[in-house]
């Protein structure tokens, strides 16, 4: 009798083994599925999001001329008139300048890396000092855990390029808000961006860049 007999002769013989080796491999396809979460390869989302304004603080207004003066008392004497005042043209308030956009800091071209990736990523400056990374024309594929990470690591084609973006430093501003679209993600206002050249669309639980861009100043 070979093996595979001897196999299956005993599992006819010992239910619980037969019982438990079903739990075992249900419990493999179930971990597996969690993992890799293949469906993802058919699903899809988009946002659009319009690129955020921020109003400049506001001047304080200027303070009031004082009013009023010392006054005198009466002398009896009917006051004397005095000359009317020059007319003095007023000048027309000035019109409003529109509020100033955001200001470029830098720019690179979504690249592919394990999935055909695209769009452009771009660094804004708002006008009340905060920044965002902002992705436009975002396309790339659904996956588990896709984080947006800023990184000194360069930006390498081929599989040469998957892995490196946990080699070094690198700045996660959370979740992927949806695999295509305009999309606009805060930075902290402590984030030191001076070695922070790249962005990646990170796959944390496998430890792979979607795709990339080289930011460049602009």
């Amino acid at each position: 009798m070979d093996v595979a007999a001897s196999l299956r002769h005993a599992v006819r013989r010992h239910p619980v083994l037969s019982a438990t080796a079903g739990i075992v491999a249900a419990a493999a396809l179930a971990i597996a599925l969690y993992l890799f979460q293949p469906w993802r390869l058919f699903t899809s989302s988009t946002l659009v999001e319009a690129v955020p304004t921020a109003t400049a603080p506001a001047t304080p207004p200027a303070a009031d001329a004082p009013t009023g003066g010392p006054t005198t008392a009466s002398s009896g004497k009917a006051p004397a008139t005095s000359a009317p005042p020059a007319a003095t043209s007023v000048p027309s308030p000035a019109t409003s300048a529109p509020p100033a956009g955001p200001r470029v800091l830098a720019r690179g071209q979504v690249i592919s890396h394990e999935h055909p990736s695209s769009g452009t990523a771009i660094i804004l400056e708002l006008q009340d000092g905060s920044r965002i990374l902002r992705f436009e024309g975002l396309d790339t594929s659904d996956g588990p855990d896709l984080r947006v990470w800023l990184t000194d690591a360069p930006v390498i084609e081929g599989p040469a390029g998957w892995h490196v973006f946990d080699d070094g430093r690198y700045l996660d501003l959370g979740e992927l808000k949806a695999n295509k679209g305009d999309q606009n993600y805060a930075i902290p206002a402590e984030a030191d961006l001076g070695d922070l050249t790249s962005v990646s669309v990170w796959c944390r639980r496998f430890a792979v860049s979607f795709g990339a861009a080289s930011l460049a100043a602009a």
